[in-house]
């Protein structure tokens, strides 16, 4: 288990370059505009040490790390909204991600063209997030239209909701998303729209801008105000990456003088911008990472297993991850006193160890 992001940008940005280099994919990816016409889907497994820290003691026949899904779409243009380009028909295919992930342009290159004409991160952030409202007023105002319909025939439910829709429509009219309330957003995240989805940003950078440049500075500046993550990645340096094992990565990262990968930093930052971490189990046949929000709770946590878990939960039987490592395992955990017997509202570590007991 993991979450789904969606992969957003101005033609040209790299974002293809990146999504094939994270998920090994196949997309094209050229020196023209909307060369990533059908959305893109790809998988990456989340690097966790923990699982190979628990495999040395369980010894289990799998080990299944949590996933990162991505889903990258054709690249936007101002007026998108109006149709120019590919219009804004792609934007459906992301409104089920968890969150969005905005690659920007932070590199100056004569040879890829720029569809605005010139290299600036600022302007390309706001015609990116300009066209996300307008889609996603677009998407509002026919919710209105349906809803009329119902609200004339007298109905209680459907003049409140079309109410609480027409108040979400002046804000999004108003490009102040500042004020809006818990109940507002719960409303947006129902009917998917993207303005309301956790966003960070990539700044796109080549090989001599490892540690920033003023495009960068710009960025993270931007990414500050609006108290949005920001993280630099040389999308083709991540796809010389995806090219070596495990041993090579290390030691051409290390030549870099670069300590992880933009994929490494990408996957933290989600976790982070999600408030999310992982929980395992552990038995002979697999051991597997499972995500879940900081702060579920134990019977919450047993859903993303199997919907029967949380329908059918009991107890969970909990053993904290370094009693784990230490004790040597589950039954020397046991005999030590670290396996704690816990209900439903239990709220799972990070790093966890859980065996949940279920109903018939």
């Amino acid at each position: 288990m993991g979450f789904k992001c969606g992969i957003v940008g101005l033609p040209n940005v790299g974002k293809s370059t990146l999504f094939n280099a994270l998920t090994s994919g196949k997309a094209v990816a050229s020196n023209y505009p909307f060369c990533t016409i059908e959305p893109n889907v790809g998988m990456v497994a989340v690097p966790d040490e923990r699982l190979d820290q628990i495999q040395a003691i369980v010894q289990s026949q799998q080990v299944i790390p949590a996933s990162m899904h991505f889903v990258d779409i054709a690249g936007l243009v101002k007026n998108a909204s109006k149709g120019d380009g590919l219009g804004n028909q792609f934007l459906a295919n992301i409104r089920e991600t968890q969150a969005i992930v905005h690659v920007v342009r932070c590199f100056d290159n004569d040879d890829i063209t720029h569809v605005e004409g010139k290299i600036d991160p600022i302007a390309d952030v706001e015609i990116i997030e300009t066209e996300l409202l307008l889609s996603d007023m677009e998407r509002v105002e026919k919710q209105i239209e349906k809803t009329k319909k119902v609200a004339k025939s007298g109905n209680k439910e459907g003049k409140a909701y079309l109410a609480e829709l027409e108040t979400l429509l002046n804000l999004l009219n108003d490009l102040d998303l500042s004020t809006i309330s818990n109940d507002q957003v719960l409303l947006g995240n129902e009917l998917g729209l993207l303005s309301f989805k956790p966003m960070m940003y990539v700044a796109n950078v080549d090989e001599q801008s490892l540690n920033g440049n003023d495009y960068v500075e710009k960025l993270i500046a931007h990414a500050n105000k609006n108290k949005r993550p920001c993280i630099t990645v040389c999308a083709n340096i991540e796809a010389e990456l995806s090219e070596l094992d495990t041993e090579e990565q290390t030691s051409f990262l290390e030549d870099l003088g670069l300590t992880e990968s933009g994929l490494n930093k990408l996957i933290k930052s989600g976790y982070k911008l999600l408030n999310l971490h992982n929980y395992f189990t552990a038995g002979p046949k697999e051991i597997r990472a499972w995500t879940i929000p900081i702060g579920a709770n134990a019977q919450t946590s047993a859903r993303v297993i199997h919907t029967d878990f949380y329908k059918k939960f009991i107890r969970a039987e909990v053993i904290g991850f370094n009693h784990f490592i230490d004790d040597g395992g589950t039954q020397q955990a046991k005999q030590k006193g670290h396996l704690q017997v816990e209900g439903k509202d239990y709220i799972v570590k990070n790093g966890d160890i859980i065996y949940f007991l279920i109903g018939k």
